[in-house]
């Protein structure tokens, strides 16, 4: 089926991240970033140069398009997402992409900054693609590999079927979010307008990496009341919360429990931002595990952690907020087992071998999968992410075009 196609990921690709999307966890608007928008208005204006008429980007910056059904056969909507974002883990202006044609195998020395080396013997995935064309950021920035890589291969999957009406598939709803880094992707998603059955996110890693399952996830914040005084006549009256902040964060335990010393199954509780002033201090937690119920045995242990706090220091006090985030999908995923058997199918017919994981994270799928829209998450090649190293083969975004071309062709035969 391609051995003739000229595909245009990398091209696309290396036209999307040089476009600024960083959101901003901070901004209460949204999208959190109007430049978000800049990538958002070009793919619309693609979408509709390849035919896709209705191609619209709406005020909250998500972009919505339909790939009309070319078969007599009723057959479920399917739709494919990719968010337009980047991290705000590290600067996304001024990408300079840079492409290591036909990669050797050693480590990348990134121009901008010498001191940045891509070592194969720290990112043990990037040995595996030698030989490959790999593209990195320059040193000094992200790449965007996460997740303009899987912007660029639903754009290359609506080109190909766009120029092979004679293979079938049915209606495919294409979806851009925003703010996805920042935990907002679907906070105004419109689900009626959307008009899907069932989801795919390009969103994932290594080369045929289906990920059925993701972290269940909590935030917690922690705000922290002390006393105001003068500093010069604070004796026996200031209670400083910014202490009270810092004992608290201290009595977290080092050796357990946390992103750095956790792996596999086991999830963790993270303090991801602190500040204050002596009369009020806030600390924010993300809290993230496979199994739901042991967010609420974490969320006590914290708790008993403030009590511990406060009773260092009398006369201050505390106040606990707990904001769900997304649910592990696999117990949406469980009750329709055709979505993920699909996309195995379609892993296998692109001749690539199925790695199928959970992930440590979440993605649009983890809240779309409660919205109504059961989705699992698909591989584009996306390595390192959220950081200067990142990087990604070009052989592994077109062996992801490859998927999703062949999923949806799959949805259309078994209907």
């Amino acid at each position: 089926m391609f051995e003739n196609y000229s595909f245009t990921v990398a091209e696309r690709f290396l036209r999307y991240v040089q476009i600024d999307t960083q959101s901003d966890p901070q901004s209460s608007s949204y999208p959190s970033t109007g430049k978000q928008k800049d990538l958002g208005r070009l793919l619309v204006q693609e979408l509709k140069a390849a035919g896709l008429t209705d191609a619209d980007m709406d005020e909250f910056g998500y972009v919505y398009a339909t790939l009309p059904s070319n078969t007599d056969k009723t057959v479920a909507v399917i739709c494919y997402c990719a968010h337009m974002d980047t991290s705000a883990d590290s600067s996304g202006t001024g990408v300079k992409p840079i492409v290591h044609y036909k990669y050797d195998g050693g480590a990348i020395v990134l121009p901008d900054d010498p001191g940045q080396v891509i070592s194969p013997v720290d990112h043990p995935y990037l040995a595996c693609r030698a030989g490959d064309d790999i593209i990195t950021a320059s040193g000094t920035t992200l790449l965007g590999a996460d997740d303009k890589a899987g912007v660029a291969v639903i754009m290359d999957m609506v080109h190909y079927f766009m120029g092979h009406p004679e293979l079938k598939h049915g209606k495919i709803r294409i979806l851009f979010t925003p703010d996805e880094e920042i935990g907002r992707g679907v906070d105004k998603l419109d689900m009626e307008r959307l008009g899907a059955d069932f989801g795919y996110t390009l969103d994932a890693g290594e080369r045929g990496s289906l990920e059925d399952e993701t972290f269940s996830a909590d935030a917690m914040t922690i705000t922290f009341y002390g006393r105001s005084a003068h500093p010069g006549y604070g004796k026996d009256k200031l209670v400083n919360a910014v202490k009270v902040a810092s004992y608290f964060v201290d009595l977290l335990p080092r050796d357990e429990w946390s992103p750095e010393t956790t792996e596999g199954p086991y999830g963790f509780v993270h303090p991801v931002r602190i500040s204050g002033l002596a009369e009020k201090a806030v600390v924010e937690f993300i809290i993230r595990d496979f199994m739901t119920l042991r967010l609420e045995a974490y969320e006590q242990i914290l708790r008993d952690k403030v009590e511990e706090a406060l009773a260092a220091f009398p006369g201050a006090t505390a106040e606990v907020v707990v904001k769900e985030q997304y649910r592990n999908m696999k117990e949406v995923l469980d009750l329709h087992p055709q979505v993920t058997a699909y996309a195995e199918e379609a892993i296998v017919r692109a001749g690539v071998e199925v790695r199928k994981s959970s992930a440590r994270g979440g993605t649009d799928g983890s809240r779309l999968s409660f919205m109504g829209l059961p989705c699992p998450n698909l591989f584009t090649g996306e390595m390192a992410f959220h950081g200067k190293h990142e990087y990604v083969s070009i052989q592994d975004m077109q062996k992801s075009v490859e998927t999703i071309v062949h999923l949806a062709m799959i949805w259309e035969e078994k209907s």
